[in-house]
């Protein structure tokens, strides 16, 4: 703290390159059990920061643009301690992760339970919740940007970038797990994947199943029985910001409402919406059941999400640590998809435990108006000729 306040200082805030820097703080004469102080130190300064900024003070490939400041640090730090040892997890590398999720979610309990102890060998995994890394739909820019490494990405959210993405995030084209699984891993989604790595810099590594996606209301059943999408009418649908997400409201026969997940409980609670679409695990672990009344099994959607990937941090691993990693995407998004539907089948009597009452309305009514609402849209004209019927062709 003394050299950097008395002398190093002026070389912070002044325009000296990093070589300087080093070079005045080897002339010194610092002993080695200094440099180890000041090494804990920068650690303690800056890797601390990587769950919020991915800087990664060992100088293993960055993630952030990095500031001036940071930069002269942790590239003198580097020169300090090159002739001394180097501590074991020095070699590591850092991986954010970023979702709007909670720790108790499915999918970051897999993430963590799962993809976590599988890169342990030379990655260490650190995920951010609730949306306190990055808020609900900046996670993918953040990895184009190269602030963050990972996210679990909705199909909605690629898109923003890409229009032709939201044929996946279309109501009633998914029929159930196995069916995603088929589509992520079938020739078509080639060049979905490429577009993805060539001009958002984000590899997609595997599909994880959020569940059956459902409206859940606040008005009681005798207040609102909801049967086809004319009874939505009116009704003020929280969906997720991005244009695909306010399409599919609308073709529910709702009036969406664009909010981040982080604020849907108080929203619910305070009536600032009627309702919310979610799978019934995200309602018990959201705590949802604890502000609405109802929930209409709609099915309208058999949601996804993608563990999305740095592609740049991809192309600096080695081939064996590319295996690795994908393959414990892979186990991650099987893992959680296992739990996610044992969830789905189990939680139905424990969510009427709190007063929530759960009916199936007229599924047809609701599957033919959604479809419809595609056929001929502005949606629908960015899809690739001829992949609706490929995604048909791997269902049942």
């Amino acid at each position: 703290r003394v050299l950097f306040r008395s002398v190093g200082s002026k070389y912070l805030s002044e325009t000296r390159t990093t070589h300087q820097f080093g070079k005045f703080l080897r002339d010194e004469k610092i002993s080695d059990s200094f440099k180890n102080i000041l090494q804990k130190w920068l650690n303690h300064r800056y890797l601390n920061l990587a769950p919020a900024i991915g800087v990664d003070f060992y100088g293993r490939k960055l993630m952030i643009k990095m500031t001036r400041r940071a930069a002269i640090v942790s590239a003198a730090a580097l020169s300090l301690v090159a002739g001394a040892a180097t501590p074991a997890f020095a070699d590591k590398l850092t991986f954010t992760l970023a979702t709007s999720g909670s720790e108790t979610d499915q999918r970051s309990v897999a993430m963590a339970e799962v993809f976590a102890p599988m890169v342990a060998d030379f990655a260490d995994y650190q995920p951010g919740y609730n949306g306190t890394l990055f808020a609900q739909g900046t996670e993918l820019e953040a990895i184009s940007r190269g602030n963050l490494t990972m996210s679990i990405a909705s199909a909605q959210e690629m898109a923003q970038f890409f229009p032709e993405f939201s044929i996946f995030a279309t109501g009633y084209v998914h029929q159930d797990a196995a069916h995603q699984v088929r589509v992520f891993n079938d020739p078509l989604m080639d060049a979905f994947k490429a577009k993805a790595e060539e001009e958002l810099g984000v590899k997609l590594l595997s599909v994880m199943y959020l569940g059956r996606r459902h409206v859940n209301l606040r008005q009681t059943r005798d207040e609102l029985n909801v049967q086809t999408p004319a009874d939505l009418a009116g009704v003020n649908l929280r969906m997720p910001g991005t244009d695909s997400w306010q399409f599919l409201g609308k073709a529910l026969g709702a009036a969406p409402t664009p909010m981040a997940f982080t604020e849907v409980y108080t929203a619910l609670s305070t009536g600032a919406v009627d309702g919310q679409d979610n799978p019934l695990p995200t309602v018990v672990d959201a705590k949802f059941y604890e502000v609405t009344k109802q929930i209409a099994l709609t099915s309208h959607l058999v949601d996804l999400n993608y563990i999305a990937f740095s592609k740049e941090v991809w192309d600096g691993l080695s081939a064996d640590q590319q295996l690795t990693v994908q393959r414990a995407a892979d186990a991650a998004a099987a893992y959680g998809r296992l739990k996610q539907l044992d969830k789905e089948n189990n939680l139905a009597d424990f969510i009427r435990s709190q007063g929530v009452e759960i009916y199936t309305p007229d599924l047809e009514a609701f599957r033919t108006h959604v479809q419809a609402q595609y056929v001929g849209s502005e949606v629908a004209a960015t899809w690739p000729e001829g992949v609706l019927e490929q995604i048909n062709a791997l269902g049942n």
